[in-house]
């Protein structure tokens, strides 16, 4: 047996081919296909109005691509009903630009919900488990606050806590640091930084290069309705393609 066919074939977590999507006469897709393997975090770039989010919005059923598959789990999810997404959903996540929580809720009330919804917890290991995720991001002793009382960090920090509480299989980071000063920037990438430290898989749509660099394993960049590249860190930061030079010195223009 030869050496290669030895190497352990890498899990691929979730793929799509060929994802076609327009929005009126604005073509915004136009064959995006790329596969996130198990265990690693994809960076991905492109200008505004690429689609970076509609990617996101399509994996997880916010969005229908007009073609292409989308599979994660043996499953072409893009040919999902709602209902038949529910369940899908729960095995992953989606961390909102802005938190996403809930303004009539505590924290802890936000991050019990996943629980009571889709978990036999008790009451107890509930609690248990909110203030395991408030030490993992930095919030101990919020759980009686309402999101009005919280900073903005604080709250992309609730909500990312409040995503990844059912312990997903694909985490989608949407631009999670924007709008965020450089303190509060530090301090969220440290907390994701910590989920990769525990095998996290994940896809993280930024603007922020430095911070796509500090926590991707391979970044893809999205151009012209396609994936222009895909490669690890290091290669991309090597790179003579000017279209990738000129996104790791942060002067691309769109």
């Amino acid at each position: 047996m030869s050496a290669k066919s030895q190497e352990p074939k890498e899990e691929v977590a979730l793929e799509l081919k060929g994802i076609r999507k327009s929005f009126g006469e604005k073509k915004v897709h136009q064959g995006v296909s790329f596969q996130l393997k198990r265990g690693e975090i994809l960076g991905l770039f492109g200008g505004s109005g690429t689609g970076k989010s509609v990617v996101l919005r399509s994996i997880i059923g916010l969005e229908q691509p007009d073609e292409g598959e989308i599979w994660f789990g043996g499953t072409d999810v893009s040919k999902l009903s709602e209902e038949e997404m529910t369940p899908v959903r729960t095995r992953m996540a989606y961390v909102f630009q802005n938190g996403a929580l809930f303004d009539s809720l505590t924290v802890e009330e936000n991050l019990s919900y996943p629980l009571q919804e889709h978990t036999k917890m008790t009451e107890s290991q509930i609690k248990k488990k909110v203030n395991e995720m408030l030490e993992l991001i930095d919030m101990v002793g919020s759980n009686d606050l309402l999101p009005a009382e919280l900073s903005g960090g604080m709250q992309k920090r609730a909500g990312l806590a409040r995503a990844i509480i059912l312990d997903p299989e694909v985490i989608l980071f949407d631009e999670p640091t924007a709008g965020l000063d450089p303190v509060n920037t530090k301090r969220l990438i440290g907390n994701i930084l910590k989920l990769k430290k525990r095998g996290i898989t994940g896809i993280f749509v930024t603007h922020d290069i430095p911070a796509a660099f500090e926590i991707a394993d391979r970044i893809a960049i999205l151009y012209n309705g396609k994936i222009h590249v895909i490669d690890s860190v290091d290669e991309i930061k090597k790179s003579k393609d000017p279209l990738v030079q000129s996104f790791v010195s942060g002067t691309f223009e769109d």
